[in-house]
This record gives C-alpha cells, sequence and structure tokens, in this order.
C-alpha cells in the first residue's frame, strides 16, 4: 500500500474563521500523524478567474482567512511544542492579489481597490505572469499555521500571535520545519490561507492567494518551554529570485515604520519610471516577489530598511 494511502485528509469544510480553544477539533490524532489538510485561499473561494476589479469592495470580510481544523493531538500540553513539519503542496493552478482599501503597508497612498489574477501551471511551477510586466517565480507556502490560544473566546484570525496564526513567512514551506508553543490542551492545530508566492513583508496585504492541499506532520515536544515560534529551513531560501540580482531601494528615518514606507515607495515609483508600470500594479507586484530587510538599527537616531526587487521577474 502506498504511502499517501495512509494519510488522512481533513477536508477544508473543516475550516472556521478566528481562533477560539474552545472550537470541537475534526480529529484527534497521536504525535508523529501525518495529515493532508484541503485549504482554501484566504477570501474564502470569493475569487474566481471570472473576478473583476469592482469584486473587491464586496469582499465578506466575516468570512476571510479560514483555516482547516483543529486538530487535537494526543498528549499536548501548555508548556509543549507542536513540531511541525510541512512535506508538502499541490496548489490549485489560479490565484489572486488585491490591493484591499485600507489594508497594506501604503494604505494611505493607495486608496482605490485593484485585482490582479493569477494562472500557473501546477507541475511545473513555472514563474506566472504578471500581466505583461513580469514573470514571477512561484514557491508555495501557508502563510497561517497556529495552534489555538489560552485566553476565552474568540480572536480575529488577522494578526499573528505567540501561538502562531497569520505568520505570512514565505519560508514555511516544504521542508521547512515550524516548532510553535502550545497553550491549551491538545494544542489545536490548523492551517490555511496557501500562497503561490510572497515577498517579505507582504506589502499590499495580500500575496499569490491560491487554494491548495497540504501535507504535513504534527509531533510533540514535551517540556519545552517557547516564547514564540521559531523555524528551520532545510537550506536555501531565495534561490528562486536570486539569480539575476536586485535592484535594491533604502529608507531612512528614525522609526522603521516610515522606513520602510519610504523604501517601498521609492522602489514603486522605480517601476513606474522605468518599466512602465501604473502604481497600483506595481504595488502589488512588490507584494508577491519584492522583500524589505532590516538593514541596519544600531545608529542612532536613523535606521536603514531596503526594499529589494529581483530582476529575475523582468528576464
Amino acid at each position: 500500500m502506498c504511502q499517501n494511502c495512509l494519510i488522512k485528509t481533513i477536508h477544508s469544510v473543516h475550516s472556521h474563521f478566528g481562533w477560539d480553544n474552545s472550537f470541537v477539533p475534526v480529529e484527534r490524532v497521536a504525535p508523529g500523524t501525518t495529515l493532508e489538510f484541503h485549504c482554501r485561499d484566504s477570501s474564502n473561494g470569493y475569487f474566481t478567474p471570472n473576478s473583476v476589479t469592482a469584486d473587491v469592495a464586496n469582499m465578506p470580510f466575516d468570512k476571510i482567512n479560514p483555516v482547516t481544523g483543529p486538530i487535537f493531538i494526543e498528549g499536548a500540553m501548555p508548556g509543549d511544542v507542536v513540531k511541525v513539519t510541512i512535506d508538502s503542496f499541490k496548489p490549485s493552478g489560479f490565484g489572486w492579489t488585491a490591493n484591499i482599501p485600507g489594508f497594506g503597508l501604503l494604505a494611505d497612498q493607495f486608496k482605490d481597490p485593484a485585482l490582479a489574477l493569477w494562472h500557473y501551471d501546477t507541475q511545473s511551477l513555472a514563474p506566472a505572469a504578471f500581466g505583461e510586466f513580469a514573470k514571477v517565480p512561484l514557491k508555495p507556502f501557508a502563510g497561517t499555521i497556529g495552534l489555538a490560544p489560552a485566553e476565552a473566546g474568540l480572536h480575529s484570525v488577522v494578526p499573528p500571535r505567540r501561538v502562531g496564526g497569520n505568520l505570512d513567512i514565505r519560508d514555511l514551506a516544504a521542508g521547512t520545519t515550524l516548532y510553535l508553543p502550545v497553550e491549551v490542551e491538545g494544542a489545536l492545530f490548523s492551517i490555511g490561507d496557501t500562497h503561490a508566492a510572497q515577498g517579505d513583508g507582504e506589502v499590499c496585504g495580500t500575496a499569490i492567494e491560491s487554494q491548495m492541499d497540504v501535507v504535513v506532520t504534527l509531533d510533540l515536544v514535551k517540556d519545552t518551554p517557547l516564547r514564540a515560534p521559531r523555524f528551520s529551513t532545510p537550506g536555501p531560501v531565495t534561490r528562486h529570485l536570486d539569480s539575476a540580482g536586485y535592484e535594491a531601494f533604502t529608507g531612512i528615518a528614525p522609526d522603521l515604520m516610515q522606513a520602510s514606507r519610504d523604501a517601498l515607495s521609492n522602489a514603486i515609483d522605480w517601476l513606474c519610471r522605468e518599466h512602465g508600470m501604473p502604481a497600483e500594479q506595481a504595488y502589488m507586484l512588490c507584494s508577491v516577489c519584492g522583500d524589505l530587510r532590516i538593514s541596519e538599527i544600531v545608529d542612532m537616531p536613523n535606521w536603514v530598511v531596503s526594499f529589494y526587487v529581483p530582476k529575475v521577474v523582468f528576464a
């Protein structure tokens, strides 16, 4: 019998919105169990290949960022750690990126909705066309992976937490091992918000949002206090973007958020000027493939943030 035949599937009908330690688990598993999760995209399937920009304004915000689960891990108790080995992704081939008014690093500058639809090869995962402007290398990952918090009640899925959640770390890709601190009995693990590609920072607020199936192995590390999530990658993390170098733009300010905004704005200005892109398209491209990096944080009173645009997207 094939190994995959032994993997239990958790279907996306078992999705929830927000974190609540009173949710009834959809499955109870022993440590070391491998599961396949069917994950909806962050719009809960709202966007389709026929969607248009006007649809952005009508998103049902009470039904966004669904996560599949929760899973009760036998023996998990507060003070333990859940070890999540991310085995593989099965992408759907369709995705979307949007500028949602009021959301994103430059929400005050980009007040109108925008929408980009993506179609990509699920087998080769060849770079996906961003209209006529660029081709973006793909790296599937799950944006939201987490456990239930100890605090009672329903908590929004949007902000990340000590127990994980909406981390949006693009390096939580196949082969990576993630460690999450347990706050409630059974841990109550859930996963979703799958992406085909994202830049570090997810600056416009969305990546290439794309429905996927994810296979993970859930294990337990007993009596090992952990203050916040940590992860271990199997190798280099930017090889899909590094091959042609970068154009990088700095922001310098006494506030890291302002420096980040300035670096991104400078990158957008360059993309508009050198590549003839409308500003909202440049903003979304930066979100799916550009990287915000803290370059200097010791030479007070000003800090340096750099925004890296990979040249490979224009090759």
